[in-house]
């Protein structure tokens, strides 16, 4: 099976943040799923920004994930990534028709 990206003529990025990726080839989507594409480059940097101090903390400074981090970040972060994939398992079903799992 192929994947969306390529469905729709698109290499998929090698590297966290795909958001400059999708403004770059939005005329190759779906109309619908270009209106939500500076809304998902948004989460998509924010999400790439806080993945490596979310991870390993502050090494300047010493602090610890922890302490960087609290549930209310989790939440934030998980909303996000639960918005995001709702948003692109409509895009596949469209895209190939079938179901992602």
């Amino acid at each position: 099976m192929r994947l969306p990206g390529y469905k729709v003529g698109v290499e998929p990025p090698k590297w966290y943040d795909v958001g400059p990726a999708l403004k770059r080839e939005a005329h190759r989507f779906p109309q619908w799923f270009q209106e939500l594409i500076p809304k998902l480059a948004r989460i998509s940097r924010r999400l790439r920004r806080e993945r490596e101090p979310s991870m390993y903390g502050d090494e300047e400074s010493g602090t610890s994930p922890d302490e960087l981090y609290d549930s209310e970040d989790a939440k934030e972060a998980l909303s996000w990534a639960l918005e995001v994939f709702e948003i692109v398992t409509r895009l596949f079903r469209e895209l190939t028709g079938q179901e992602p799992f």
